[in-house]
């Protein structure tokens, strides 16, 4: 599960790999729950068939999906990860799912705690060929008192257990997972998936395409 990581913060980088104007503030760069981040969702508009109307917006948002029914925004504490598997069987996410509300979060790399040496080693797992990633997830909005809209987001998850690099993150008793790491040229196909086509979606990325850097180099994580 990963509830660290990194956001974009070169505007210019941000708009050439994904091709939208990025949010006035991009947030905070080491992203935990809670904190304010981006991500992208399909243009409202863009099935109009205008071709002046971009495919895409990039929106400011929290870190953890708080649903349009919750009390607060405490809700970022536990949902800034969906597993797949129960996705549409959890309250919190199941609105989102079905609707679809897909989104695509901008991240530089993401953190996860490498026990292999008996201890947690923080982690840092980036593209290997240095291009932003972009993680597939459902995102949401929730009215303020003032009514304005808050929106959030939360990262998809999938077994890795057979992966070769992630199966080697968290504690050899827990459960081996990853988010869901789309690739560059499906990013709109995943935007304008329905709920029963976004299943196909949710694959493994590469481990060859994938760095691990810690701490502690020379124990040659991957």
């Amino acid at each position: 599960m990963c509830s660290h990581y990194q956001g974009i913060k070169e505007r210019e980088r941000y708009r050439r790999h994904f091709g939208v104007e990025p949010p006035a503030d991009l947030g905070k760069h080491d992203m935990w729950p809670g904190y304010g981040g981006t991500f992208m969702r399909s243009y409202p508009q863009a099935d109009v068939g205008d071709t002046a109307v971009p495919e895409r917006e990039a929106l400011p948002g929290l870190f953890g999906l708080i649903p349009p029914w919750s009390a607060d925004i405490r809700a970022t504490r536990y949902n800034y990860n969906a597993r797949s598997e129960t996705v549409v069987s959890k309250h919190s996410f199941r609105e989102a799912w079905l609707k679809p509300q897909h989104c695509i979060i901008p991240a530089d790399a993401i953190f996860e705690p490498d026990w292999r040496s008996g201890k947690a080693i923080p982690t840092r797992i980036a593209r290997a060929d240095g291009a932003p990633m972009g993680i597939a997830g459902l995102w949401s909005s929730w009215k303020l008192p003032n009514g304005e809209l808050l929106f959030s987001y939360t990262m998809l998850t999938i077994n890795a257990d057979t992966h070769p690099l992630m199966r080697l993150m968290h504690k050899p008793t827990d459960e081996k997972r990853m988010v869901v790491i789309m690739p560059d040229d499906r990013y709109d196909d995943w935007l304008k998936a329905d709920s029963v086509q976004a299943r196909h979606f949710l694959k493994h990325f590469p481990a060859d395409q994938l760095t691990a850097s810690s701490p502690e180099p020379a124990r040659g994580l991957f």
